[in-house]
């Protein structure tokens, strides 16, 4: 590195590269987590001392039900640095997921129109 390059942007701060964050890993362990399935922080358990500081960023947000992407999305960090991390809150029992809903669990068209008709009749 030059004497006059900084690994410092002015308005994002010290730049961290995500493969540091994520110590080298690109896939979580376990299952992968789909982008939409909900991710939430487990009650009343206390984070772990080694976590780093974006895990218990994560741990923060996930107080309230949030999608993995909306995760991604308000703290900076790309989708599968993510992943990864939420894999760590996973094996650590810090976290609950739910998974998206499947065709099969959406209920029968059949029945979302009868109860479109009664809405509109009221």
């Amino acid at each position: 590195m030059s004497e006059g390059e900084r690994w410092l942007d002015q308005d994002a701060g010290p730049l961290i590269r995500p493969y540091t964050v994520t110590r080298g890993r690109t896939r979580p362990t376990g299952p992968d987590f789909d982008m939409v399935a909900i991710v939430r922080a487990m009650p009343g358990v206390v984070p772990q001392v080694g976590l780093g500081p974006e895990h218990l960023r994560l741990l923060r947000m996930c107080a309230q039900p949030m999608s993995v992407v909306d995760l991604a999305s308000e703290s900076g960090l790309s989708l599968s640095v993510v992943r990864v991390l939420l894999g760590d809150l996973r094996d650590h029992e810090l976290v609950s997921v739910r998974p998206p809903a499947t065709v099969s669990q959406l209920p029968e068209e059949r029945l979302l129109r009868e109860v479109i008709q009664g809405l509109k009749a009221l």
